[in-house]
């Protein structure tokens, strides 16, 4: 389907210094063979971003907003006042070869008409190593690009034409009434993931979406990302990823795959919580383990003759001594103590009764072990992302139905093409990946894609 006119948008929040390598490369560009005009959106900037361009580039059409509005929204301005039918989406700290933009235009325009959009390639700042060219969705919302940090010669690289789950946000090109159909970015999601879950929406639309991996920009990792800092990053990783899966699994993959997503969540807030923070030690303790309520097995109290139980495990409890009347409780011997509490808790509660009466109080309480205290900045963002998610659950139910309108191709179908992946990210991961338990969790009618991290990108990229 040939198009009428492109608009190429940029996103720009401080980033004069990258728009001072990106504008004058798409100044180079080759011909596409249909008008094209550049948008630029000051977002928020203090660095002079905005009279710069007025300046050094008047051809560009530059929009300003004197506030941040985040990736999402500030590309979704950026779309709706384009002029063009078919709109490039180009990061702001990219330098696009001579025939990018022609290559993708040649390969939108001639593409069938289901093709909703198609992503180029990205290559690091120096051309050495692959930025992205495809990319891996998770059972859980996660997506990783596949292959990234990996030497060129190193990576096979999808033919011209292979279909994508999704396109990358920094170098694709989309015609505009699909992108505004599909409801364009997510403005929730602020920035991250939000290119998984349009492609997700536009798959699940009808659409379909292409590589045309001679489409090259070279872009410089990070640069503008590394600006919200790592802690804020994490949070946005997290909320987005759990939307991601809420919204676009359809109705019958929702119900069997929703539970372990949140059993995913759920363990590894507390495997953070409990590994990176002092004090919380303490939230792994079974106070009916035999350390704290005395039900070791044949514990103290327990005199075999009925009045204690057992519990699943078969370790002896006794009733509790404040419902029993005071000469209704045994004395326990120091044998019993031994088997009841164990070594440990026998040694440990033997030195605490020392200490409290060798010691001044004010010494002991000095000694007595500090409360829980969440310190981690990872933990943290982990927490607030699991806040936000319990508290926008109506929002993000509303967006699902939106979403689900459009449906028009089942999620069966999009997974046979591109099959979910299980890739331990997170600590605790493999541990949680490889039980019994989370398997059985997981629908058995579904393919899964098993990889370890170092085979979905290079672990030390230098």
């Amino acid at each position: 389907m040939g198009l009428r006119k492109v608009s190429v948008v940029i996103l720009s929040w401080n980033g004069r210094r990258h728009l001072e390598a990106c504008l004058p490369a798409l100044r180079e560009q080759r011909d596409p063979g249909v008008p094209w005009e550049v948008l630029v959106l000051d977002n928020g900037s203090t660095d002079g971003t905005a009279e710069w361009v007025r300046a050094e580039h008047p051809e560009v059409r530059l929009v300003v907003s004197p506030r941040n509005l985040g990736f999402c929204s500030g590309n979704n301005r950026l779309v709706r006042e384009a002029d063009g039918d078919a709109v490039v989406l180009l990061n702001n700290d990219t330098r696009p070869r001579p025939d990018w933009l022609a290559t993708l235009v040649d390969a939108l325009a001639s593409a069938p008409e289901d093709v909703a959009a198609v992503s180029g390639a990205i290559v690091d700042w120096g051309g050495e190593c692959l930025d992205f060219a495809r990319g891996l969705l998770t059972f859980d919302g996660h997506a990783f690009q596949l292959g990234y940090g990996r030497p060129l010669g190193e990576v096979d690289l999808p033919a011209a034409g292979s279909e994508l789950l999704f396109a990358c946000g920094g170098n694709m090109i989309v015609r505009r009434d699909a992108y505004l159909a599909a409801g364009g970015f997510d403005d929730a999601y602020f920035a991250y993931l939000e290119d998984v879950d349009l492609g997700w929406r536009l798959w699940a639309m009808g659409h379909r979406i292409l590589l045309a991996p001679e489409a090259v920009v070279h872009h410089r990792s990070m640069a503008t990302s590394q600006l919200l800092g790592n802690d804020n990053r994490g949070f946005l990783f997290e909320r987005n990823a759990f939307w991601t899966a809420y919204k676009n699994l359809d109705a019958e993959l929702w119900p069997r795959l929703m539970p372990a997503i949140e059993l995913t969540l759920l363990h590894r807030t507390q495997t953070l919580l409990v590994q990176n923070n002092p004090g919380t030690e303490t939230f792994t303790l079974d106070p009916y383990a035999g350390a704290i309520a005395n039900t070791g097995v044949a514990g103290p109290g327990s005199t075999g003759n009925g009045t204690g139980g057992a519990v699943g495990d078969g370790t002896a409890f006794a009733p509790s001594a404040a419902l029993a009347p005071a000469a209704a409780v045994p004395r326990t011997s120091l044998r019993e103590k031994w088997r009841g509490y164990g070594p440990s808790g026998f040694v440990r509660r033997g030195l605490r009764k020392a200490a409290r009466l060798a010691l001044p109080s004010w010494v002991f309480d000095d000694l007595t072990p500090a409360a829980p205290r969440v310190v981690d900045p990872r933990t943290v963002s982990q927490l607030r992302a699991l806040t936000y998610l319990l508290g926008h659950l109506d929002a993000a139910a509303d967006r699902r139905r939106t979403v689900q309108g459009l449906r028009r191709r089942p999620d069966r179908e999009i997974f046979e093409r591109f099959p979910l992946a299980v890739v331990p990210t997170y600590p605790g991961d493999e541990q949680l990946f490889d039980s019994a338990a989370f398997e059985a969790w997981l629908p058995d009618d579904l393919p899964f894609t098993r990889l370890r991290l170092d085979q979905v990108m290079d672990l030390d990229p230098g």
